[in-house]
């Protein structure tokens, strides 16, 4: 009798799932308002984001699901033989096209629900038991006339029912909204979904506001700029088309940061795994909007020496750097800067005093991962910055291994160690032969 093998387990499956644990604990119990348009609706991937909805949601993620219908009021208006044009990207929607608009939009509702609510066995969906919950959450007011244009039953936000949503997020519900508002007169306004996320997420006080739009993210010259903060949208969006969808999500997640939501991101909606990509990994699948800065160099402090430990102890035991025990880091820590990405140390360097007018650097590393970039040149500047501050007017660096990279960034070899400060000398014979550089400032 034999015994079948065992299954093999990819191991970057095993990879990835173990360094999604920290998003995992993070994200449990926040608030992330999505907002999507027909277009993802009629997207082949789209029941593919379905299940990663509810797999969100089975995390203990609260989720405020916000959706549009542009297609396919398109196409019940084209139906009904219905004019409702375009001005600046904005319907102007006569009282007579209302009845296709509000079916198109509740067709779309009625199919969120239903997807949601599949529990099929052998699919994502089985056993999550999700209720989801529409309703009046959002009250609206008149577009009204804008240059000289009656907008007539196009309506803008006025507020949310935010105690209402609150509650039904509390209870497990997934709360979906569409692109309508009620005025307190009875009438039904058409809104544009993107407004109506916005409003949400910043009265909501969201931790998260997610756009899901065709393309994965912003690019420039063909490049996806992964984090921007609110001053680099606005200098990006100048002379920009607004009305374009991705500038508009971009607009939009600008005034959401501003407003209070921390983390904005824009993301595809036909990439298939791109929502979880985005949320559990390190370096996302899309642009992320943030008040603060995502990467940033700072003074390390004590709770980053285990961080410290981690990516110098490679380097060490390759004898590129020095050897540093956990108590001397923890002792000199006042001289390392580090450069951190959402909690992981990338990189650090040390700037150590040698007397009135002089520094050393050292421990300049930086993760394997993130070499590509100018990760270490920008923290030789931050110290240099730091040298400056402090009055000091030259920079010495002791280096075995990194002596072109240190002529690159300015530092030029000096033939004879006595050029050290005399404190600095008496260390200096420690057998490794390091090539001593300076730089002025």
């Amino acid at each position: 009798m034999t015994t079948s093998a065992m299954p093999q387990i990819n191991p970057e499956y095993v990879h990835w799932f173990r360094n999604s644990a920290p998003y995992i604990n993070t994200h449990r119990g926040k608030t992330f308002v999505i907002m999507f348009g027909g277009e993802a609706v009629n997207h082949p991937n789209f029941s593919t984001l379905i299940h990663d909805f509810a797999l969100l949601h089975s995390l203990g993620i609260k989720l405020v699901l916000v959706h549009g219908a542009r297609p396919q009021i398109e196409k019940n208006l084209k139906d009904a033989d219905i004019t409702s044009p375009l001005h600046q990207d904005i319907r102007i929607t006569p009282r007579v096209a209302m009845p296709a608009i509000l079916q198109a939009v509740g067709a779309i509702r009625l199919q969120l629900e239903a997807q949601l609510s599949m529990g099929l066995a052998n699919s994502p969906m089985y056993g999550s038991r999700i209720d989801a919950i529409s309703g009046n959450f959002v009250t609206a007011r008149p577009y009204g006339i804008r240059d000289g244009i009656d907008y007539q039953m196009t309506g803008e936000v006025r507020s949310i029912d935010v105690e209402a949503i609150k509650n039904n997020l509390l209870h497990d519900h997934i709360v979906i909204l569409g692109s309508m508002g009620y005025s307190a007169t009875g009438e039904v306004f058409n809104l544009l979904a993107e407004d109506v996320a916005l409003s949400a997420a910043v009265a909501l006080g969201a931790d998260k506001l997610i756009f899901l739009g065709e393309e994965a993210g912003i690019n420039d010259d063909d490049r996806l700029l992964r984090e921007m903060i609110p001053n680099e949208v606005d200098r990006f969006l100048r002379d920009r088309d607004l009305n374009c969808e991705i500038n508009y999500f971009l607009n939009c997640a600008s005034l959401a940061c501003r407003q209070g939501v921390h983390r904005t991101h824009i993301i595809s909606y036909a990439k298939d795994g791109a929502l979880l990509e985005e949320l559990f990994t390190r370096d996302g699948s899309g642009t992320l909007i943030s008040h603060d800065p995502y990467e940033e160099i700072r003074r390390a402090n004590i709770d980053d020496v285990v961080g410290l430990i981690e990516l110098l102890s490679p380097l060490e035991e390759q004898g590129i750097l020095v050897s540093r025990s956990r108590e001397r880091l923890e002792q000199e820590i006042d001289n390392y800067s580090v450069i951190e990405r959402d909690g992981m140390i990338l990189g650090c360097a040390a700037l150590y005093p040698l007397d009135a007018e002089s520094a050393e650097v050292a421990c300049v590393a930086v993760h394997p991962d993130y070499r590509s970039g100018s990760r270490g040149a920008d923290l030789l500047a931050f110290l240099e910055q730091q040298a400056r501050s402090h009055g000091l007017h030259k920079l010495f660096v002791l280096t075995t291994r990194t002596a072109h990279w240190f002529v690159e960034q300015g530092f030029a070899e000096v033939e004879e160690a006595s050029a050290l400060p005399a404190s600095r000398q008496e260390k200096y014979h420690n057998g490794r032969n390091s090539k001593v550089f300076q730089k002025t400032l």
